[in-house]
């Protein structure tokens, strides 16, 4: 097996997930996001979270500059440590990077963009996220053929070099195709995708999706993103890609044995 990139976030057991990734040093690469840490600090340094409604309904964090170092912070100084700390005790070498080191990931930033607030569109000009354009893997090549794991999580690195807050799936599907693996497993607090949100039984082995277009059975909020991020990765040339459960025991390894939903391009 070549590479295998992870990606996990803040509803996740850290812990398990690291220690499962002990016979996979220099082979895997974990890339992480953090939600509830972002919004315990931003309560904390007195930060209004918002959210951003498209006109297609996709909700996405408002990065406004105090919400960005909100962003920076909790993921660098709270979450990353953390997983850190998980890696060294299960005896995994590892080294903690943001897409701002070396210019890992490369974002554009819309200058202005449409959100939906209270049945009106208006146009937004404060915000410092975006998308991901592009991976430069060097660094995460050199540190795979030293033995480590690589952890990774946004900022990334914007087209006038600041900072920009990117999706950390779509992150991890972008580093997964520039890196040429062979897998990437998405994991989350379900099963996997199911058809009903609410009901655990709906869980669904197998999901095609479309080439471009909205994804099935109007998945929402991160499992909407982890579609789109699972589509990008496909579409990239990552040949396996699935999303799985990271509350159980060893999440990785069921993973790569074949639990959670397999996706693919229909």
């Amino acid at each position: 097996m070549g590479v295998v990139v992870v990606k996990c976030g803040g509803a996740v057991p850290a812990e398990a997930v690291c220690a499962d990734l002990a016979g996979l040093a220099g082979r895997a690469v974990l890339v992480h996001g953090g939600g509830p840490d972002i919004d315990r600090l931003a309560r904390e340094l007195g930060v209004p979270a918002r959210t951003l409604v498209s006109p297609s309904g996709v909700t996405s964090r408002h990065t406004d500059p105090a919400m960005l170092d909100a962003v920076t912070l909790a993921l660098t100084g709270r979450v990353k440590p953390r997983l850190l700390r998980a890696l060294a005790a299960a005896g995994v070498p590892a080294v903690g990077l943001t897409g701002l080191d070396g210019g890992l990931l490369l974002a554009r930033r819309k200058p202005a963009q449409r959100a939906v607030r209270d049945g009106r569109t208006v146009i937004v000009r404060d915000d410092h996220s975006g998308r991901v354009t592009g991976v430069r893997p060097e660094a995460l090549r050199a540190l795979l053929g030293a033995g480590f794991v690589p952890v990774v999580s946004p900022p990334a690195t914007g087209e006038d070099g600041a900072p920009v807050n990117v999706d950390a799936d779509r992150a991890a599907a972008a580093v997964a195709g520039a890196l040429g693996a062979d897998r990437l497993v998405l994991l989350t607090a379900a099963p996997g995708l199911l058809r009903d949100a609410r009901d655990e039984a709906t869980f669904l082995d197998r999901c095609a999706l479309p080439h471009e277009g909205p994804v099935p059975h109007a998945a929402t909020g991160g499992m909407h993103r982890k579609l789109v991020a699972a589509r990008e990765a496909l579409l990239a040339g990552v040949p396996r890609v699935s999303v799985c459960d990271g509350r159980v025991p060893r999440p990785v390894t069921a993973a790569l044995a074949g639990a959670g939903t397999t996706l693919e391009i229909a």
